[in-house]
Parts: structure tokens; C-alpha cells; sequence
């Protein structure tokens, strides 16, 4: 009786997670077939899901005309940069916040959830008398400048629950070794910080590759646009859509990001496992 109903649960168990794969994927699928429909199709009221006729002159307009992979560059460059050195500074500057004394380790994390209150819409202003003060407008890195101090609350929140998680008994036990701070931070904590640190870079990247409302006030060259104003571009001054490209280029587009996510999720999964061990 109980092996049946071991059997039965781990039916149900594998019907519900290709269930989730098959809704999380259908967007993508969908918007994949719909790349390769030509305008008179798209333009039917007779859609399906499989094209009548596969049409790649989608993906060559997009990529020979558009300079879709010159942008997808500039937010390739932009989006590594930024995880970077996001994650540099929030290593050292989030175990700081964990360890300080109560009083400042509260300050600091009540400053860090009071800088996610404010919507970008009401910093938008002076952030952009700021950098234009720095001749950054218009500039790669000055993209890079913004995005750093926009992710860095979350990454310095991120890191902090993990070396908050981290038993205090190993860093004490190193510094009766006699070992100094910087070597308690890189042999202890940093092996046992793996998994917060591949979690943080992940959002970081994921957040700077995707985003819209910055790059659109501060880049202005064609040459400096990012891959989310590239695409902006297929939606016409009169509301009229080039559904074709902008399918075909959102579906290129989303591929780093699986990419990058599949070659981190396996980091993470071995960080989880090297922290569970030499916890």
C-alpha cells in the first residue's frame, strides 16, 4: 500500500513540475513560432501556433538592419561591468553591515529598505542633473555608473542574509589562529558565501541586461543604445508594430539570459554544496 502511494506521489510530482515547464515555456515557444510568420500571416485572423510558412526574413532584417547585435554588444558590456563590480562592492560592504554592532547594522539595513521605496520615476530628475554634471549623458559608462548604485541596496541586502546565516564560531575560531580580518573574509566566509554570490550576480546581470527606463533618458547616439531601446524601436510613431522583427528579436534576445542562467545555476548548485560541507 505505501509503495503505491510512493509511486502515486511521485506521478503527481512529475505531472506538476512538466505542468510549470510547459507554462513557463509556452510563452516562449509561441513567441519563437511567431518570429518565423510573415506580415500577411501575422495580419490573419486565422493564427495558429506552427507558421503556414517559415519566414526568416525576420531575423535577417533584424540582424543586417537593425543592428540588433551591436546593441545586444553594448548591453552585453554593460550588464558584465555592472555585475562585477556591483558584486565587488557588496562582498566586503555587505558582511560589514552583517558584523557591525547592532546599532549601525540596523541603520545600515533600514537606509538599504528605505532606498526601495522610492519609485524611479521621483529620482529620475536629479539622477540626470547628476550624471550630466559628470559629462557622463549619452556615455556607456555612465549607464554603468547608474546601474551599479541602482542594484547595489539589493546586492548589499542580498549578501548580508547570507554572511548573517554564517555561524560566527568559524571566524572566531580563525581569528584565534591568528588570522587577520582579510584572511578570515577570503578562507572562511568568501567559500561559504558562494551560492549569495552567484544569486547576487545573476539578479544584478538579469536586472542590467533587461533594462529600459534609464537607458532610455540617458543614451541618445544609436550607437550607445542598449538591446531593450533596439527593440523599443519596431513599435511605430503612430502605434503600428513590426511584429515579425520584434518577435525575432526579443527571442534572440532572451538566449544570453538563459545562457548565462543555466552556466550560474550549476555554480550554485555546487556552492550550496561546498557551503553545506565545510559548514
Amino acid at each position: 500500500m505505501k509503495t503505491k502511494k510512493i509511486k502515486f506521489s511521485l506521478i503527481m510530482t512529475y505531472v506538476a513540475v512538466i505542468g510549470y515547464i510547459i507554462f513557463l515555456g509556452f510563452p516562449f515557444v509561441w513567441m519563437f513560432t511567431t518570429s518565423l510568420k510573415s506580415p500577411m500571416e501575422l495580419l490573419s485572423l486565422d493564427q495558429s501556433l506552427i507558421p503556414k510558412k517559415f519566414y526568416w526574413e525576420n531575423y535577417s532584417i533584424i540582424l543586417n538592419k537593425r543592428g540588433l547585435m551591436h546593441s545586444a554588444l553594448n548591453s552585453l558590456i554593460v550588464a558584465l561591468v555592472t555585475m562585477v563590480l556591483t558584486t565587488i562592492v557588496a562582498i566586503p560592504a555587505g558582511y560589514a553591515i552583517a558584523r557591525l554592532h547592532k546599532i549601525f547594522s540596523r541603520a545600515a539595513t533600514g537606509w538599504i529598505l528605505v532606498s526601495q521605496v522610492f519609485p524611479l520615476s521621483l529620482i529620475i530628475i536629479p539622477l540626470f542633473i547628476a550624471v550630466r554634471d559628470l559629462h557622463l549623458i549619452d556615455s556607456i559608462y555612465g549607464l554603468i555608473v547608474v546601474y551599479i548604485v541602482v542594484n547595489l541596496p539589493f546586492a548589499l541586502w542580498m549578501i548580508r542574509g547570507y554572511v548573517v546565516s554564517i555561524p560566527t564560531d568559524l571566524e572566531e575560531a580563525g581569528a584565534t589562529d591568528g588570522a587577520s580580518s582579510f584572511r578570515i573574509l577570503r578562507s572562511i566566509v568568501l567559500p561559504l558565501l558562494v551560492p549569495g554570490i552567484i544569486a547576487t550576480s545573476l539578479f544584478t546581470f538579469l536586472t542590467s541586461w533587461n533594462e529600459f527606463f534609464f537607458a532610455l533618458v540617458l543614451i541618445q547616439s544609436t550607437d550607445k543604445e542598449t538591446l531593450p531601446l533596439n527593440l523599443a524601436r519596431f513599435m511605430g510613431s503612430e502605434g503600428q508594430v513590426l511584429l515579425g522583427p520584434l518577435a525575432a528579436g526579443a527571442f534572440l534576445a532572451t538566449i544570453p539570459s538563459l545562457i548565462v542562467f543555466g552556466v550560474i545555476q550549476r555554480k550554485l548548485a555546487g556552492g550550496l554544496l561546498a557551503g553545506a560541507v565545510k559548514g
